[in-house]
């Protein structure tokens, strides 16, 4: 099956689906996220081909999600570093994990938690919230156009 280019699409969803929606995609940022950088690391982690995960990186590089850098020990190899816009995918990843803590595990099974690096707490849950700090509830929004959005 091919897959559909929806980088022009008018939905951000779709548009971000296109960019990183993959599977692998998010595993890699995720994995990357977590401090790895080198190919060896994110194939252990993964256990991925590596035909499917150069692809995959290569695309990650090309979207500027991550940048290739020379190893920070001065060996041979490069690095895959997280750029900017790559770092700014924890928060919907935070979001899917949540999603995935709610409805994916059973309340007694074990699983990896989210804290806080300086007092080892967990994270807080993500809220949706209106431009006045009101939060909202999944039922309290809508998609419109642009155009018929109140500015």
């Amino acid at each position: 099956m091919r897959k559909t280019d929806l980088s022009g699409a008018s939905c951000p969803i779709a548009r971000s689906l296109s960019d990183i929606g993959d599977w692998w995609s998010l595993l890699i940022v995720r994995d990357a996220l977590s401090g790895m950088t080198r190919f060896s690391e994110f194939q252990r982690s993964l256990g991925c081909a590596r035909n499917i995960l150069s692809a995959r990186l290569a695309k990650l590089v090309e979207r500027d999600v991550l940048t290739v850098a020379p190893a920070s020990d001065g060996s041979a190899y490069t690095e895959y570093r997280l750029t900017e816009k790559g770092k700014t995918l924890r928060v919907p990843l935070v979001a899917l994990r949540q999603w995935g803590e709610d409805h994916l595990f059973d309340a007694a099974e074990e699983r990896l938690s989210l804290v806080d690096k300086r007092d080892g707490l967990p994270v807080a849950r993500l809220e949706l919230r209106a431009h006045d700090g009101r939060t909202l509830s999944p039922d309290d929004v809508e998609t419109r156009n642009r155009s018929d959005a109140r500015t």
